[in-house]
Formats: C-alpha cells, sequence, structure tokens
C-alpha cells in the first residue's frame, strides 16, 4: 500500500493535468466555455484530493479549515458580484493566485531556516523567483482592481526618473537575491527582497492607463500561473508545476492576442503612459471638434431597427456599466420577430477583460451563433442596413484605418462605418480610453442617441413594439 500510493498519487495528477488541458480546450469557445470549466474543476477536485492524500500533508484540520472559509467567501462573492464588475474580479483572483505562491516560498524558507537546513541551490533560486513573481503579481493585480473599481484614477500615473527608479529596485532584488544565493539563511535579507518585489508591482501597473487594462489583466493572470509553477518546484509537486505552466502559458498567449488586436506592443503597454483612462465628461452638444453631429430620438432609431433587413449590433463598455446587456437581448428578440436579421459584433478588447462582452451577453441568454468575432463580421458590414453601437468608442474609430497621425491608427477596428446607417448610443461626445476623438460620430451616414444604454435600449424596445 505504501508503494503503490505514490504511484497512484501521480497518476491521479495525471488525469488531473489532462482534465485541464481539455478544459482548456473547450474554454476556447464560447459554445463550449462552461463545460470547459467543468471539467477543468473536475481536474482541480481530483488533483487536491490526491495532494491531500501525500504523507506531506499532516495537518487536515487547517487544511480543511482553510477549505470551508475560502469556499464560504468564494460563493459569497460569486453570488454578489455583478457581471460588469468581472474584470475587477478576475484581477482580484490573479492577485490572490500570486499571493499563494509566494507565501509558499516564504513558508518553505521560513521551515527551512527555523530546522537549520541548508537551504539547496535549485530550491533557493526557485523560491526567489517565486517571490518575485508572485509579489508583483499580488500588488499589481490589486492595483489594477483598484483602477477598474474607481477607487483610483484610471489614468496613467507618472513621475519624474520613473524608469530609472524601477531600474533600482529591480537591481536591488538581483542584489538581494545574490546575496541569498552566498548565505541563504539571512532573515532580514530575504524578508527585504519580499519587500522590494511587492513595491514592483505597485510600480508595474501604475503607468497603465485604463484602456490597456485586458491586456495587463492577461498578462498578471500569465504570472499568477508562472508563480505558482514556481512554488511547484520550490515543494516539489509536479501537479502545481503543469497547472501553473498551463495557466502562465495560456495568458501569455491571451496576452500576445490582446496586443495584437490593439495593434500595440507589450513594451508600448507597459510603458508608455497610453490613454486617458478616462471616459467621463463631454457634453451631448460638444466634443473635441468643431464638427457637427446628428442626432435623433428614440422614435426615429426604432424605426430604422424595425425596418432593416439586417442589424448588427456593438457591444462596449458603456454597455456593461449600464447593465444593459438583458434589454438588450429583448431588443434583439424583437427586432427577429418581426423578421429582422440580427447580429452581434465582438472586439477582442471591447470591454475592461479579455471576453467580457461574451460573458455579458452570455449572462443574457444570448445565442452564440448570434456571435461574430472582428474577422468574421467585417465583411459583413457592407451588407448591413444598421449598425447599432452601444457604448462602445476606440473600437470603432474609423481613424484607426485612415488617419496615420492618430495614436490608434493601425489598431484592427469593427467597420461599422460601412453599414448603410449607422445608430449611436452614449452619453456624450467623450473620448475614449485611448484620448482619442471618433471620427465614426461626424459621419453622414452617422447619428447619435444619447443617453444611458440600459434606458435608450429600453425606450427602443418600447418603440419598436409599436411599429
Amino acid at each position: 500500500m505504501s508503494d503503490f500510493l505514490p504511484t497512484g498519487i501521480q497518476l491521479t495528477y495525471l488525469v488531473a493535468a489532462s482534465l485541464f488541458i481539455l478544459g482548456l480546450k473547450k474554454l476556447g469557445s464560447p459554445a463550449t466555455a462552461r463545460n470547459g470549466n467543468i471539467v477543468a474543476a473536475v481536474g482541480m477536485l481530483l488533483a487536491i484530493a490526491a495532494t491531500m492524500l501525500d504523507q506531506h500533508v499532516l495537518n487536515y484540520e487547517m487544511i480543511l479549515l482553510g477549505l470551508a472559509i475560502g469556499s464560504g467567501i468564494g460563493a459569497i462573492v460569486a453570488y454578489k458580484v455583478q457581471m460588469t464588475e468581472m474584470p475587477q474580479m478576475v484581477g482580484l483572483l490573479n492577485g490572490l493566485g500570486g499571493a499563494a505562491s509566494a507565501l509558499v516560498a516564504v513558508a518553505e524558507f521560513w521551515r527551512l531556516l527555523d530546522s537549520s537546513q541548508t537551504i539547496p541551490l535549485d530550491v533557493n533560486i526557485s523560491m526567489l523567483l517565486d517571490v518575485l513573481i508572485g509579489g508583483v503579481t499580488f500588488t499589481g493585480s490589486f492595483l489594477a482592481f483598484a483602477k477598474l473599481q474607481g477607487l483610483i484614477s484610471g489614468s496613467p500615473i507618472t513621475f519624474p526618473f520613473q524608469q530609472p527608479f524601477n531600474l533600482l529596485l529591480l537591481g536591488a532584488y538581483i542584489v538581494g537575491s545574490a546575496y541569498l544565493i552566498i548565505t541563504p539563511d539571512s532573515l532580514p535579507i530575504f524578508l527585504g527582497v519580499v519587500g522590494v518585489s511587492l513595491v514592483l508591482g505597485v510600480m508595474f501597473v501604475i503607468p497603465i492607463g485604463g484602456g490597456d487594462m485586458p491586456v495587463v489583466i492577461s498578462l498578471l493572470n500569465s504570472l499568477s500561473g508562472v508563480a505558482a509553477a514556481a512554488a511547484g518546484f520550490v515543494v516539489m509537486n509536479n501537479m502545481l508545476i503543469i497547472a501553473g505552466a498551463l495557466v502562465g502559458a495560456s495568458g501569455l498567449i491571451l496576452t500576445e492576442i490582446m496586443c495584437k488586436a490593439m495593434n500595440r506592443s507589450l513594451f508600448s503597454v507597459l510603458f508608455s503612459a497610453f490613454g486617458t483612462g478616462s471616459s467621463s465628461g463631454g457634453a451631448a452638444s460638444g466634443g473635441a471638434t468643431d464638427q457637427s453631429v446628428r442626432s435623433i430620438d428614440p422614435e426615429e432609431g426604432a424605426m430604422m431597427l424595425g425596418y432593416a433587413r439586417s442589424v448588427v449590433i456593438v457591444p462596449g463598455y458603456g454597455m456593461a456599466v449600464a447593465q444593459a446587456q438583458h434589454s438588450v437581448r429583448e431588443l434583439s428578440d424583437q427586432l427577429e420577430k418581426m423578421g429582422v436579421d440580427v447580429k452581434y459584433a465582438i472586439h477582442p478588447v471591447a470591454g475592461r477583460m479579455p471576453g467580457h462582452m461574451n460573458v455579458l451577453l452570455a449572462e443574457a441568454n444570448v445565442p452564440y451563433t448570434q456571435l461574430y468575432d472582428m474577422d468574421d463580421i467585417n465583411p459583413q458590414f457592407d451588407q448591413a442596413d444598421v449598425a447599432l453601437v452601444i457604448g462602445a468608442n476606440d473600437v470603432v474609430n474609423p481613424a484607426a484605418r485612415s488617419d496615420t497621425s492618430s495614436p490608434i491608427y493601425g489598431m484592427p477596428i469593427l467597420e461599422v462605418d460601412r453599414a448603410k446607417q449607422t445608430i449611436v448610443i452614449k452619453r456624450g461626445m467623450s473620448t475614449g480610453f485611448a484620448g482619442v476623438d471618433n471620427e465614426l460620430f461626424y459621419k453622414d451616414k452617422t447619428t447619435m442617441l444619447f443617453g444611458s444604454a440600459k434606458d435608450m435600449v429600453a425606450k427602443l424596445v418600447s418603440e419598436v413594439k409599436q411599429l
């Protein structure tokens, strides 16, 4: 039995890893994402159960207490958090994952120091990497949460000599790590490098604008996985290494996809302090230029939509803020009853996290078959009678295609201006997170419907029903 147990644990880890891979595969499509989440959760349950049987796990009471407390908090949070607040939730979970990994390294260092054991070189290096990556992920993610939640300004925060200061911090960490490799039993130096890693996380996120948060969240998700893998090397747990590597790799791939969708390099996102970070302000009659716009009321908008043959709905962050996804679904259903072909155009970086619009529309039970990504829907805008833009801004700005002097030039956009008519629902004429005025608003084929997305869509539904 004693010989079988370690083998059984490793075999269970292999099954769990296979379920993780299958779950990630299913998460790649909105139609299978829920099943993928369940498959991955089963894999995690197996991994936890196998780890609980490991002979190194001695204090089951504390583990069960932690599971109970964590499960209770998780259930309450999952029930209370609105779908519009998912980006903040993801940021918090990334941060907690990084903190957990870093604490594993801290606990292992403390255990080895307390037992007067010599810390092996490979374990020492793994602990130092774990502390660095986990600490940066922890404070960086919590700062991203604060920006998304509006607790602090979403604008880039910069100060003179910021990058030299960051390099000084990184240099201090490297020097401290080198000292610990030579003298691994120095507790004050170890606590010092832990503190430096936490400060580095803050300095990593503060110069990044709110418009780049989808990329930051993806990158922090990747870093939380790398931290978990490093923790796996610290405690020599194969499952932790595999799971961390999968999360790290998938997060990095997603980060690359986000950068490509914004036509930005990762270096530019992290160090250029791009975007205003705020889309507030602006009036219905004013903007960054003296060009005029054409506004309509809900009755006119309903007539345009109701008598169209095809409508493409483009959701954006304004829809998320107003929590208008259910009203949008009701409008879509009403139009379909009138024989209108309705599609949804999803930009990869619309919202504040990857897949933000997909999550919101899934909550409203919008059929997956109606969701089209950017590459699939763009060729269809020429045949669309009406493009209905709900709270989107930078991702539909034609300046990205035509204005070489624009900061967003070259960014792939949803080409809504190619539709026969475009209706934009927006509170005012304020810019998006890129801080760039939107040429779409002044096009001859564009009409503006000013007001809250939820209120305006509800009025459109009411008017459409009377047609």
